[in-house]
């Protein structure tokens, strides 16, 4: 499953703007419909490698976000995103713009996927996949985690580069501070020192984010 998804993911669309090679997709006029759209229907309709490769790039990230969550490690996130974004090569032809937005489509299989391996793993449901949320729900949580996403991300420019460097270690690298030693040679103390001042730079640059 791997190297089909590693395979499909890789393709990329030309350059926009750029003049249309044999064999490329040239998208519909289609007034009202999202960039997202536009590639999931040409996946749907031409199997288009190269606007799955877009949909990959625009969703896997969101997606491993919003897994993780509901208590999921990385590494399993990545696995689940993987398997999610296969099923939506394999099971393009169920897609109907006309009946929920691509966002939710792709949403609701992450849920049911997610659910299928806590209930293999008998381990408990978060709250989060409880309820049977509706399409427009849907979209709009996988919204408000990419608004969330490119706020932590600002947030994280605006810290001083020893401290942004220590606290994506830490917690996007999953390194202990004993890891972050040995690979940069500096002090425990120091490491401390840098992560906490980060943190509550953070802290304090998304204080305004959950009201």
């Amino acid at each position: 499953m791997a190297q089909d998804i590693i395979h499909l993911s890789t393709a990329r669309a030309r350059p926009v703007g750029a003049p249309p090679s044999k064999g490329d997709f040239v998208p519909p006029d289609t007034p009202g419909f999202s960039d997202q759209t536009i590639w999931m229907i040409a996946v749907r309709d031409h199997r288009d490698r190269a606007a799955f490769g877009r949909l990959f790039d625009h969703f896997a990230p969101r997606l491993k976000g919003f897994i993780m969550k509901t208590g999921v490690s990385a590494a399993q996130a990545e696995e689940i995103v993987q398997d999610v974004m296969l099923t939506v090569w394999r099971k393009s032809a169920q897609f109907d713009p006309h009946r929920a937005q691509v966002s939710a489509w792709i949403y609701q299989i992450t849920r049911n996927r997610q659910i299928d391996i806590l209930r293999k793993e008998n381990r408990p449901m978060p709250e989060e996949l409880k309820e049977e949320p509706g399409a427009e729900s849907d979209a709009s949580q996988i919204v408000g985690l990419e608004q969330e996403v490119s706020a932590v991300r600002r947030a994280l420019s605006a810290l001083k580069p020893d401290q942004r460097d220590m606290i994506e270690k830490s917690y996007l690298g999953e390194l202990t501070h004993q890891e972050i030693s040995a690979q940069t040679g500096l002090p425990l103390g120091t490491i401390k020192s840098r992560i906490r001042l980060g943190m509550e730079r953070l802290r304090h640059e998304l204080k305004d984010l959950k009201q």
